[in-house]
């Protein structure tokens, strides 16, 4: 059932810039600014996240390892498309999205210490701090994956409970 099918005129200026940026309105984004609050909430923590020192490829398997955990398949198809846009090895592509060892010491690092701050909500361990950190990242860079999970679990629960679907563009990437 659908539960949130009208976008109010609130959105409808936020909804324009996603479609000039990617040439499309995703379903996804269509059904979040059913509350032009929690959809600008979201577009500005993204843009917070974006503008952090992470590298693009770091902040993605951050983003794929919250959408795979919260079991947001929108987000993962959303997510793998960008990393094949980033030029991620099918490799790893594939070992983010089933949560398995990634072959790059860095990214799996990433991976694991955002695991870590989930399941402990934040109480990373001091191995896994110094592990985090012998990877050349910095404790600045342990608090913005504090911020990607937080916009992630946003778009994540938001997503899944407005049931948004898979667009036909990003179908390819299930």
């Amino acid at each position: 059932m659908t539960y949130f099918p009208e976008v109010p005129a609130a959105s409808s200026k936020d909804l324009k810039a996603v479609k000039a940026k990617i040439g499309f309105v995703p379903n996804a984004a269509a059904r979040m600014a059913r509350s032009p609050e929690v959809f600008r909430a979201f577009q500005r923590l993204n843009a917070v996240f974006a503008s952090t020192d992470l590298a693009p490829l770091e902040r993605e398997v951050l983003i794929m390892t919250v959408a795979v955990r919260n079991g947001c398949e929108v987000c993962v198809a959303m997510h793998t498309a960008e990393m094949v846009r980033l030029e991620a090895d099918d490799a790893t592509v594939n070992a983010v999205k089933e949560q398995r060892a990634i072959g790059k010491a860095r990214l799996e690092t990433m991976r694991l210490f955002a695991v870590e701050a989930m399941e402990t909500r934040g109480e990373v361990s001091d191995e896994a701090m110094e592990a985090f950190l012998a990877q050349g990242y910095s404790t600045a860079n342990a608090l913005e994956v504090v911020l990607g999970i937080a916009a992630y679990t946003l778009s994540t629960f938001a997503n899944r409970m407005t049931r948004a679907e898979i667009d036909g563009p990003l179908r390819q990437f299930t």
